[in-house]
């Protein structure tokens, strides 16, 4: 498959007048085989966005969400909007649930920011599952990641409600795209909560171990801890990566020490940054 992705919306811009910038991730994927949508930001720039740079949102044949959270869901209702049709959605079963980010000892909701019949009503029609699974030849959807390692804790503020309080979110729903190109596997991530080791030793236990042309996207390295962090870049470097690209989640801090690991495979995906 041939694919060029566009980022559409992110936390950094620069040098493109008339583009703005906000705490969260969409990228739109152009394919031989139809365009999608993968995650729509907070809502605030994406519909602007993709007009300064020349992408067209109504060619999009279906939207995949990687997860819930609501830097990656809230530009939901302004696409179908936009849009103004029936248009299909992949997800986790878990994208409609409740969950809460802890921070100075209060609780801020961080699940989608519209309820599901709105959204319907709109022309969602949503197509969820929780396995690795073929949505167009060539582009797949990782489903539920197995957590296996031992050091990739994700984030502890991160938490559900339940009968007996709050217990920590573990973000089952985390869902990355893979696409198999001439050059190698093209790995799109969205924010990778389940760790990127999980994610790329999953990809390639399902796809066969093999070279990976280039992963773009948030690797939520940046608010874990050094010991996470330290032992993720470490393992990283095991894997036949050709080209390294980090968005939003993965922080300045992070990405200085990706860019030391990986030297002049490195590069940052901020808004407007296309990969072919």
């Amino acid at each position: 498959m041939k694919i060029k992705a566009t980022i559409v919306s992110e936390n950094c811009v620069y040098h493109i007048p008339g583009a703005v910038a906000e705490h969260g991730l969409s990228i739109f994927l152009e394919t031989d085989r139809g365009n999608y949508l993968l995650d729509t930001g907070q809502g605030k720039t994406i519909i602007n966005n993709a007009l300064v740079l020349g992408v067209d949102l109504k060619t999009i044949k279906d939207i995949i969400i990687s997860h819930h959270h609501w830097d990656h869901t809230g530009g939901l209702l302004p696409v179908l909007d936009y849009l103004k049709g029936s248009t299909r959605i992949f997800a986790h079963p878990d994208l409609f649930k409740e969950s809460y980010s802890l921070r100075g000892g209060k609780e801020h909701f961080i699940g989608v920011p519209y309820p599901r019949p709105l959204l319907e009503a709109k022309g969602a029609k949503f197509d969820f599952s929780d396995q690795f699974r073929e949505i167009e030849p060539g582009l797949w959807l990782t489903g539920e990641v197995p957590r296996r390692t031992d050091y990739e804790a994700g984030d502890p503020k991160q938490v559900i409600k339940t009968g007996e309080g709050f217990a920590k979110d573990e973000i089952r729903d985390d869902q990355s795209v893979v696409v198999e190109t001439e050059k190698g596997l093209f790995i799109i991530l969205g924010c990778c909560h389940s760790g990127i080791i999980n994610t790329l030793s999953y990809i390639e236990e399902k796809m066969g171990r093999r070279h990976i042309h280039a992963v773009i996207g948030g690797t939520h390295l940046g608010p874990v801890s050094d010991n996470q962090r330290e032992k993720s870049i470490e393992a990283l470097k095991a894997f036949d990566i050709e080209r390294l690209g980090v968005s939003h989640c993965t922080g300045q801090k992070t990405s200085t020490l990706l860019a030391g690991a990986f030297g002049s495979r490195f590069f940052f995906c901020t808004v407007g940054t296309v990969v072919e």
